[in-house]
């Protein structure tokens, strides 16, 4: 059973999509993808959300941006929506942040299908200590690499003339 719902307003997101997918497989949390457009395909859009028994929704898209809030009107479950750049890229941002009062949809940086999916894996860690202990090691690895860049920094400096 798929924990995370992936779903993309369009063919053209799956680049974002695959961010997504590449954190997802990292911590072994089993997902599904499928295209669907608010506008295009609306009832194609309700019938993927209602038929899933995903945890979290993961929803890509560009231009107006209503692929979240259209999942949201279809779930309580958490929706992460991902702004896909292009000509319009506030639009798309402004589209998931300014949903109305009790739709909520959770929206992360531009393209940042990688962010989604570790804010996905974090809700899920709620309920999971399997997950929670591969977050905390995974930041406790990126701490390191802060910690082993600093010290590299430091003594290049000294070899500055």
């Amino acid at each position: 059973m798929a924990k995370v719902f992936i779903i993309t307003g369009s063919k053209s997101d799956f680049p974002i999509a695959q961010k997504a997918i590449t954190v997802l497989k990292s911590y072994g949390v089993p997902f599904e993808i499928a295209v669907a457009s608010a506008h295009r395909t609306p009832q194609r859009v309700e019938r993927l959300v209602t038929g899933s028994d995903a945890e979290v929704f993961i929803s890509i898209a560009g231009l107006s941006a209503a692929l979240p809030g259209v999942i949201a009107s279809f779930t309580n479950r958490p929706v992460i929506g991902v702004p896909a750049s292009g000509g319009l890229n506030y639009d798309a941002l402004l589209s998931i942040v300014q949903m109305p009062p009790g739709i909520p949809v959770a929206a992360v940086g531009m393209d940042r299908g990688d962010n989604a999916a570790i804010l996905a894996v974090e809700i899920l860690a709620l309920q999971d200590p399997t997950l929670a202990g591969k977050l905390a090691a995974k930041r406790q690895a990126m701490a390191a690499k802060v910690e082993a860049d600093s010290a590299f920094v430091v003594e290049e400096a000294k070899k500055v003339a």
